[in-house]
């Protein structure tokens, strides 16, 4: 998709800032978190949980056993988002969470971009900051690693 750092249209920044009690991200029903092995271990840990005992209780795998976060069953959002759209483990949040809106998927074309700005009002708001591009490709880089995720423990 990007085969090098000059190809992205997002290279001289964007205008983005993670507003408080948002949510609108981890708010959309269906959603995927796929997790690094890194990810699920630093939850692990703050739950004080073992790893196969978290990934047991809070995770599933996909359809070619890749690791991704739970939904909840009554309306499919995140597990850890909470009532006040805030999220329970924001110190330990899985790298793809941190990475959003710098997804590929987001920023492939401007038509997907202009998708994203429609469920993120962090995009161009008032207070935004420019993310730059060197930023924005880290977070593109964690978003691929943790797609990648991981299958066996």
């Amino acid at each position: 998709m990007f085969s090098d750092r000059d190809d992205g249209w997002w290279n001289d920044g964007v205008n983005f800032i993670c507003l408080p009690e948002c949510g609108r991200c981890c708010d959309e029903p269906g959603g995927i978190v796929y997790l690094s092995q890194e990810d699920a271990t630093r939850i692990a840990v703050h739950f004080d949980m073992e790893l196969k005992e978290w990934l047991t209780k809070y995770c599933r795998t996909t359809h070619d056993g890749r690791f991704v976060l739970e939904s909840k069953p009554e309306d499919g959002r995140c597990i850890y988002l909470t009532a006040d759209k805030t999220c329970s483990i924001y110190e330990v949040k899985p790298s793809q969470c941190s990475a959003f809106p710098f997804w590929r998927e987001n920023l492939v074309s401007d038509r997907a971009w202009e998708k994203t700005k429609r469920i993120c009002p962090g995009i161009d708001h008032p207070e935004a900051i420019v993310i730059n591009g060197d930023t924005i490709w880290l977070k593109l880089e964690e978003d691929r690693l943790a797609e990648e995720g991981f299958r066996m423990v």
